[in-house]
């Protein structure tokens, strides 16, 4: 097999000059190569960023639970490729762990509370966000008890392999979230985070980006199709999800939140501003899976 160089698209691929994951080896040309560490993200939400700097900006946010593939620690970063969906990146090493037995539950509110015991009435020690990934042990009094400690309200959980029946809704439960750049939370996400987020909850695969999205989500409809409930609008560096024949609901700096317009006033705004039209029309197969 010919060595090629590294993909341009680096978000994807575990690859740099001087280290390249060891799958790849005899495809993609590097210094060296590593095996996987299996790590877990131990804290509600770690930022990845494309250098190890405190500075660089917010490229994607890991959950909790979530599995990182480690190919390298040095000192306080360690980079390697989120599992679920393929970011490549670089992590604080304080916000990961060796990782344990897989999750069990999913957080299927836009934010829970974990307490030290199973009573409402006890001091929380920590939060988790929507989409979060946990271990239960078991339900205590209306609690769900994590392997790692701590009890969490047991109906704000899910079974991951209880997939939810419908997406659009639930990116709905994230209505007036934050804008935010790389964000992937209801604490602040962007308009491909609340896709993603809300796909992952009915139990579909998406990737991370919008030019991603835009590339491998569901099928392009003709233009002057009327739009539906649940189809994607993409513009260059932009989506939506119709939430009807004319209402758009969608991640965006104008309002800087998750918000509801029409799919009109969107398009004149967006065109007003120099960041042209609709690019895409797309709709997702009813079945799991990106269509």
């Amino acid at each position: 097999m010919n060595m090629v160089s590294i993909d341009q698209d680096r978000r994807r691929t575990p690859a740099r000059p001087d280290l390249a994951a060891v799958h790849l080896k005899g495809r993609i040309e590097a210094e060296r190569y590593a095996e996987a560490t299996a790590l877990v993200v131990s804290v509600p939400m770690a930022p990845l960023t494309a250098q190890p700097d405190g500075d660089a900006r917010l490229a994607n946010q890991l959950l909790y639970g979530e599995p990182f593939a480690a190919y390298e620690k040095t000192g306080e970063w360690t980079w390697g490729q989120a599992e679920r969906d393929g970011y490549v990146g670089y992590l604080p090493s304080a916000c990961l762990l060796p990782a344990g037995p897989a999750p069990t539950h999913r957080v299927a509110q836009p934010m829970t509370l974990v307490f030290p015991a199973a009573t409402l009435k006890s001091r929380p020690i920590g939060w988790l966000t929507y989409g979060a990934l946990v271990g239960v042990e078991s339900i205590e009094s209306g609690f769900a008890v994590l392997a790692t400690g701590g009890f969490v309200p047991a109906p704000h959980l899910a079974r991951r392999e209880d997939a939810a029946t419908d997406w659009v809704a639930e990116a709905e439960r994230l209505l007036g979230a934050p804008y935010l750049w790389g964000g992937r939370t209801p604490t602040g996400l962007d308009c491909s985070a609340l896709v993603q987020l809300a796909l992952h909850a009915a139990g579909r695969d998406c990737p991370r980006d919008s030019d991603m999205q835009a590339a491998e989500l569901g099928r392009t409809l003709a233009p002057g199709t009327a739009p539906e409930r649940g189809d994607l609008m993409f513009w260059e560096g932009h989506l939506g999800i119709m939430l009807d024949a004319t209402r758009l609901l969608h991640a965006n700096g104008h309002h800087m939140a998750v918000a509801v317009e029409t799919l009109d006033t969107a398009r004149a705004r967006i065109l007003g501003a120099g960041k042209g039209p609709v690019t895409r029309h797309a709709r997702l197969d009813a079945a799991a899976g990106d269509g």
